[in-house]
């Protein structure tokens, strides 16, 4: 039960790894770009979960959670959910780019 969380995040990379190696979107090929667009929302949300953790107004069940914790309590699962879901979120966006290229985005 301790690898709940952490086995959604790898599902969610592993649903979105055929967007890459089908597509070539390159998004993985691009890991500057990539760790660039991160590295803020990881700070930021993980800042607010830390001070909400710290006020009292959030918490984690310990039962789906492998006992990683991070400074400011944050769990390991939480920092990697701010990597992995963004980064499942570029890959579906660019193959919407590849496959329809026509479509705008504004």
């Amino acid at each position: 039960m301790h690898v709940v969380y952490l086995a959604i995040l790898a599902a969610c990379l592993l649903g979105t790894l055929p967007i890459e190696l089908v597509l070539h979107v390159r998004v993985y090929a691009q890991w500057p770009r990539l760790v660039a667009t991160l590295v803020p929302v990881a700070l930021v949300f993980s800042t607010w979960d830390v001070l909400a953790i710290r006020a009292g107004t959030w918490h984690y069940d310990r039962a789906y959670l492998v006992g990683v914790t991070l400074p400011g309590r944050l769990p390991l699962e939480e920092l990697l959910f701010f990597l992995v879901i963004p980064t499942c979120a570029i890959l579906t966006l660019e193959a919407v780019r590849v496959r329809r290229p026509d479509w705008t985005l504004r």
